[in-house]
């Protein structure tokens, strides 16, 4: 293999490893979260963690987890950086930047409730993939909230 072919794959593994993010950042927003949504993003033993508020480990069960988190919601909109990514190869491991914005349910805004509309955030998010016979899979995403503004929704 030359170096050319070398550095094309490398950065086609880093592109589709970028995308598994972004394709998981959009999909929160107005996509069916299923089974089959979480076994092309993930892989089996997978894990989903947003320190120290929640964390799910598997496919099983993580379409799911994620559907109740959002639910507190009327609508959200995830807007990621581009992720860095750097490959060891048949893993790798990406960095990028979130901003979340949550919009609450009209319930809890005036003139029913008493919070402000928005609920938005910035995060960092850190993950690992691996090179699976399927394609590339997230192994883990794990989210570090850094500044919020507003007012999370009440427990349920």
């Amino acid at each position: 293999m030359t170096s050319t072919e070398i550095l094309e794959e490398s950065g086609t593994a880093s592109l589709l490893v970028a995308a598994l993010l972004n394709r998981y950042l959009v999909s929160l927003d107005d996509e069916e979260l299923d089974d089959a949504w979480a076994a092309e993003l993930f892989t089996p033993d997978a894990v989903v963690a947003f320190p120290p508020m929640s964390r799910h480990e598997g496919t099983e069960g993580m379409a799911a987890f994620h559907r109740k988190a959002l639910s507190a919601f009327a609508a959200t909109q995830h807007l990621g950086s581009p992720a860095v990514v750097v490959l060891d190869g048949d893993r790798a491991t990406l960095r990028a930047n979130l901003v979340s914005t949550q919009v609450h349910h009209p319930r809890h805004v005036p003139p029913q409730g008493v919070l402000a509309p928005l609920f938005t955030t910035g995060t960092f998010v850190n993950g690992e993939a691996l090179r699976t016979p399927a394609g590339w899979r997230l192994t883990l995403l794990s989210f570090r909230l850094l500044w919020a503004d507003g007012t999370p929704p009440p427990a349920a």
